[in-house]
């Protein structure tokens, strides 16, 4: 404990662009390892992208089908032996944010039983602290990106809390196609004083203006919930600061929901496209509510709460227009029959699966070619406030 203390400290005291450095200074010394770097998952969760460089390493490998991508999609340390040595790949997650896979080469002779419980505690700490860092050093965020970004996704991003998140009550996951372009989809949550706010947008046009629309829809909204404002005066607010702008010439429609942590119980303002499904046991439902204004379109608008239950077992899905109005060749809207299938189909995976592989099964019944709009899959399952499943 004295040792993992020593790393923490050291981490926290250290420039932020030489993390890396830090961890793999007190693995050699710690562990006699031979060499550690650091992949983090690229915006699309295709591929694992080198932080620095390393002679004779890949800059970027897969996450289907390598021995790191399968730390990261198990979430479980993975080590693959050699004739001399053993990598040793670590997830390297943060309160359910899966962000990347440390690997260390240690000697073959290293006792990893022994060794693992410390190395988790190791990855954990590098974990946060990379989110720290990212204030201060544009390293951690370049080395996510697989290529370039449009501006309006580099803004959609930056506006993005995370990719996933979990605690003992539910564990959420979320995904945005094309990952690399994306205009006016987003989400956001925050979990705080027992509850879970979720909401999901879809601002109107394209490029820059969609994403400047949702920025300014997103950080209302955040605005009205930190200043301690229910879910309708949440979307009122919001309403208002979006009308102000742009006088009913664009709009942004969004699904908010609060959840209370100890009990299950759901408000919900649907003000707009993004639709839900609910998997309880083994059927597929989509949950409807009153339709109400999106934010922005007329002024004044005023906005009414609706309930609803979650019980432990269940998982929600929410997607946008994108995503279940997408058609295929044969004209049959994605949110008709074949959203349920592919829900059904995933009802097997841990949430953080769950989106890409909905998304994948979107593709294929748009006949797999490019789609028309921005693709957003939420996910969240819901455990119950007696869960003990750990985080």
């Amino acid at each position: 404990m004295h040792e993992i203390a020593d790393v923490e400290q050291a981490l926290r005291r250290a420039a932020p662009h030489r993390l890396v450095n830090v961890v793999e200074d007190a693995l050699r010394e710690r562990c006699g390892a031979l060499r550690v770097e650091l992949r983090l998952a690229d915006y699309a969760l295709r591929t694992l992208q080198l932080v620095e460089r390393v002679p004779g390493a890949d800059p970027s490998v897969p996450v289907d089908g390598s021995p790191q991508g399968r730390a990261f999609g198990s979430q479980e340390p993975y080590a693959v032996a050699g004739p001399t040595s053993v990598l040793l790949h670590l997830p390297v997650t943060v309160r359910g944010d899966r962000l990347g896979v440390l690997t260390a080469e240690l000697p073959s002779e290293a006792d990893l039983r022994t060794l693992l419980p410390g190395l988790a505690q190791v990855c954990e700490a590098l974990g946060h602290e990379i989110l720290v860092a990212e204030r201060d050093t544009d390293l951690y965020v370049l080395a996510r990106r697989a290529t370039r970004l449009t501006l309006a996704a580099e803004m959609q991003w930056q506006l993005l809390p995370g990719r996933s998140c979990a605690r003992p009550e539910f564990a959420l996951a979320a995904h945005l196609e094309p990952a690399y372009a994306i205009f006016g989809d987003n989400y956001d949550w925050s979990v705080s004083d027992g509850r879970l706010t979720l909401t999901v947008t879809n601002g109107m046009g394209e490029g820059i203006e969609a994403a400047l629309l949702t920025n300014l829809a997103i950080n209302a909204l955040r605005n009205a919930r930190r200043a301690g404002l229910g879910l309708a005066d949440q979307a009122a607010l919001a309403d208002q600061a979006v009308y102000a702008q742009y006088r009913g010439a664009a709009f942004v429609s969004v699904l908010l929901l609060s959840f209370d942590l100890a009990t299950g119980e759901v408000e919900a303002v649907d003000a707009g496209s993004p639709r839900l499904w609910r998997l309880r046991d083994h059927s597929v439902e989509s949950i409807g509510f009153e339709a109400q204004m999106p934010l922005g379109m007329f002024e004044d608008t005023v906005y009414v709460t609706e309930r609803f239950s979650v019980r432990p077992g269940d998982r929600l899905l929410f997607g946008s227009d994108g995503v279940y109005a997408a058609v295929s060749p044969a004209g049959e809207s994605y949110g008709d029959r074949a959203l349920a299938r592919a829900l059904r189909g995933a009802r097997l995976l841990p949430p953080t699966h769950v989106p890409q592989a909905v998304l994948r099964e979107l593709a294929v019944h748009h006949g797999g070619g490019p789609l028309e709009d921005d693709a957003l899959v939420v996910c969240l399952d819901w455990r119950g406030a007696g869960s003990t499943v750990a985080v």
